[in-house]
């Protein structure tokens, strides 16, 4: 989730665990300590496209560093505030919970977590978008008037347990959703006689109500779209595989390695020259039915015996023009 959700369920768990010994300060630290799995963005900076991916909420993300990391950073906490009555054990306790629940809840998210690393396993529910108006927003102001009541004030606790169950219920809520919009895409694919192997669903970004769906069929994928205001069936556009486009590059380490990050859902396109690999889980940057760039979009260049990766960069045009057509097509077609 976006760096906002997490400081927010950070500061909350920190005020559920400590917030009656040390007041907004367990606010503070479970803020802090919910943003540090998101640290793992710096490899970046000095790691190639490929493997600074694969590290994207890999370790970090896990119930490893949790558990490893929150000792250290919480004997770091007591030692600054040696004048509370907070233990390094509680402290501990807080930082853990903080960093433990940041990657629960990226759990929920299309990319997902590797919870359990060192195993590969990656735990993706994909039943809502990186930025969730309805999850944050009743959770920050709950938080909110929390943070103006005493310490040891019977709302203070009233109110950080009421954001706390109701961004859990939401959550709860999404996978329900998800598994209608599954119903009617499952459905729609039925009624048209398309023969597929797999269906995968995802939330649009910004809400549950519109609803995105990959089907895997022999030579291409569908794409289609589906919100619970629709009236008019459900269609696909469908984009070829291309995958025999790679040729001798089918066999290259970082091709293999990018697949299984994309877990299989993705396209090849030759274009002005060059092969560009799409990962199909995040959609395409527009919902014209003509457009063929995906989100996340990595050009392949030949160097010698071996391929540099590139990500295409994202432009904050193409991000106001989609979410202009999704607030358009969430509310039916």
């Amino acid at each position: 989730m976006d760096s906002l959700t997490q400081i927010v369920l950070g500061a909350a768990v920190g005020e559920a665990v400590l917030g009656k010994k040390v007041g907004n300060k367990a606010m503070l630290y479970g803020a802090i300590a919910g943003t540090i799995p998101d640290l793992d963005v710096i490899t970046r900076y000095f790691l190639d496209t490929v493997t600074a991916t694969e590290w994207h909420r890999g370790v970090s993300h896990s119930i490893f560093f949790s558990v490893v990391f929150a000792p250290i950073f919480g004997w770091l906490v007591w030692k600054i505030n040696q004048k509370e009555s907070a233990t390094w054990r509680d402290w501990s306790w807080l930082i853990f919970w903080g960093l433990f629940t940041h990657p629960l809840l990226d759990a929920f998210t299309t990319w997902g977590t590797q919870l359990f690393w060192p195993f590969k396993t990656r735990l993706a529910f994909q039943s809502v978008f990186v930025i969730d108006p309805l999850y944050t927003l009743p959770f920050m102001v709950f938080l909110m008037l929390a943070m103006f009541q005493k310490r040891t004030a019977v709302k203070r606790r009233r109110y950080v347990n009421l954001g706390l169950l109701i961004s859990s219920a939401y959550l709860v809520l999404t996978l329900l959703l998800k598994g209608i919009a599954y119903n009617q895409f499952e459905k729609a694919l039925n009624s048209q006689a398309i023969s597929y192997s797999e269906l995968n669903t995802r939330p649009a970004p910004l809400n549950t109500v519109l609803w995105m769906a990959n089907a895997d069929t022999e030579n291409a994928y569908l794409i289609g779209d589906y919100s619970f205001f629709d009236s008019e069936p459900i269609s696909f556009t469908s984009y070829p595989k291309n995958h025999d486009l790679l040729g001798k590059w089918a066999d290259n380490d970082k091709i293999k390695r990018l697949i299984k990050i994309t877990e299989g859902w993705y396209t090849i396109i030759e274009n002005d020259g060059h092969l560009y690999f799409n990962d199909l889980r995040f959609g395409l940057i527009s919902l014209d039915e003509n457009e063929t760039q995906f989100a996340f979009s990595y050009r392949l260049v030949p160097n010698g015996d071996d391929l540099i990766v590139e990500e295409r960069p994202k432009f904050k045009r193409d991000a106001k023009r989609l979410l202009s057509a999704l607030w358009q097509r969430m509310w039916g077609n």
